[in-house]
């Protein structure tokens, strides 16, 4: 197996018990702990930091993030590592979007079953859990007035 494929691995194993945790788990104190500390977002973006900007910045030319085709030559130029970055990006503001909507549900007391597909959606289509739990949020506001 090829370095590049090991660090995707990894980084791709390492979210899932800070996720299973916040969904099966979500008072527990090491939930909390891993929520709090950010420790495996920060490692994602210590490896990001070392795989995309070398790659992005090592040329001397800027790159170009306001077109489509710009960004579509970002990821052909700068290769696995570049791709493997972006999947990286993902991972860690999924996962730091997750523990918002924890540790925001549970500041205004939403009942976890409502908020655990909630988290389901936002590992596995980010956006679309954080729109549905904002929803959730917002119907709780309403009936609650």
């Amino acid at each position: 197996m090829k370095f590049l494929e090991i660090i995707f691995s990894v980084f791709n194993t390492l979210i899932l018990p800070q996720w299973v945790l916040m969904i099966l788990a979500p008072r527990w104190k090491w939930t909390l702990w891993l929520v709090n500390s950010y420790l495996i977002p920060i490692s994602i973006g210590i490896a990001y930091a070392f795989l995309v900007l070398p790659n992005l910045f090592g040329s001397g030319q800027m790159p170009d993030f306001g077109t489509l085709e710009g960004i579509k030559n970002l990821f052909k130029m700068g290769g696995d590592e570049v791709v493997i970055g972006g999947w990286f990006h993902y991972l860690a503001f999924d996962l730091l979007v997750g523990s918002w909507i924890l540790t925001d549900s549970q500041k205004n007391n939403i009942r976890h079953w409502l908020v655990a597909p909630c988290l389901f959606f936002t590992l596995m289509a980010g956006p679309v859990g954080f729109v549905l739990y904002q929803f959730i949020k917002l119907a709780l506001q309403k009936t609650q007035k």
